[in-house]
């Protein structure tokens, strides 16, 4: 059993409460149905950021939310690096799993498929 890490991001229209926890949600979904995990057992840890832009709420409570209550989170803020991509939410989720780095699968959604035109499953 090793650690590996799945990234993902997403983006929202609006800095508001009920669009940054959809989006979020709707990405950990998918991060966990794509990477074969029906439960939080497996994760060990999960790091959020959002772009300066989105400050309404902290999108680990949409991993609450979906029930990973005993899971560490922790939020923080992107780099504000000049035309990067805006109102974006991006995790890293650390998980043991038997599996190889390059098995896991990383997941973008909306706008946030620009990021990495390369990673193309999941999308």
């Amino acid at each position: 059993m090793s650690v590996r890490g799945i990234r993902g991001a997403t983006s929202v229209e609006a800095d508001s409460p009920e669009r940054i926890l959809d989006a979020t949600r709707e990405l950990l979904q998918e991060l966990l149905q794509a990477n074969g995990m029906d439960g939080f057992d497996e994760i060990v840890s999960a790091l959020f950021t959002t772009t300066n832009d989105l400050v309404s709420t902290f999108p680990a409570e949409a991993a609450r939310d979906l029930g990973m209550n005993r899971v560490p989170l922790l939020c923080a803020s992107e780099i504000a690096v000049p035309d990067g991509m805006p109102r974006c939410i991006r995790v890293l989720l650390h998980v043991n799993t038997g599996k190889r780095q390059n098995e896991m699968v990383h997941v973008y959604l909306r706008d946030a498929k620009k990021l990495r035109p390369d990673v193309t499953s999941a999308q």
